[in-house]
């Protein structure tokens, strides 16, 4: 039975995509924005209930993968949760990069949601954004959000990052989104 999970039992099990994502960010090397395809490995894991001070949580244990077309290196990995407060209507996402970027992003859900937005905004106490020394000073993530649309055997994301780039002297919008199905 899934239903402890609320909005977030859709997406439990594995997923894939081919190179249908699509990525627009700022490319350090070319000095550049640049687009980009993708292909992505997804898994969510079940856990809880977790019990804390009153509060109920039933979470998902997640796992991506991406590589970029043409190359059979991972170009992102991430690692986190997504976590359904029943009790208070809210999604929250927890998200950790391998470039020292971590965030935690959340907002209120219907529990039979098929679609949904999360925010984290830099310095918010409860929907905030973390990142390392170097990365603060030569690109700050300010702002994150992600829309998900969960269709049965499919789910997408369409989601924006916000990052003051030094070099690039001003806001640059990264942008991804995909479209994966279940394995």
């Amino acid at each position: 039975m899934t239903a402890a999970w609320g909005p977030l039992a859709g997406l439990i099990g594995d997923w894939v995509s081919d190179y249908d994502g699509y990525d627009v960010s700022f490319h350090s090397d070319q000095g550049k924005l640049n687009e980009s395809r993708y292909r992505e490995e997804t898994s969510f894991t079940p856990y809880g209930p977790v019990n804390f001070g009153g509060q109920t949580l039933y979470g998902l244990d997640y796992r991506t993968t991406t590589w970029a077309e043409g190359s059979a290196t991972p170009a992102h990995r991430e690692i986190g949760y997504w976590i359904w407060d029943e009790a208070n209507q809210q999604v929250v996402r927890c998200l950790n990069t391998p470039f020292a970027t971590a965030l935690m992003a959340g907002g209120t859900v219907l529990p039979d949601a098929t679609s949904f937005k999360l925010e984290a905004v830099l310095g918010s106490n409860s929907y905030g954004i973390l990142s390392n020394q170097y990365l603060d000073a030569h690109a700050k993530t300010t702002r994150y959000d992600v829309t998900i649309v969960l269709g049965g055997d499919t789910f997408s994301y369409d989601q924006t990052i916000v990052i003051e780039y030094q070099r690039q002297h001003g806001v640059v919008l990264h942008t991804d989104r995909n479209t994966l199905r279940r394995a």
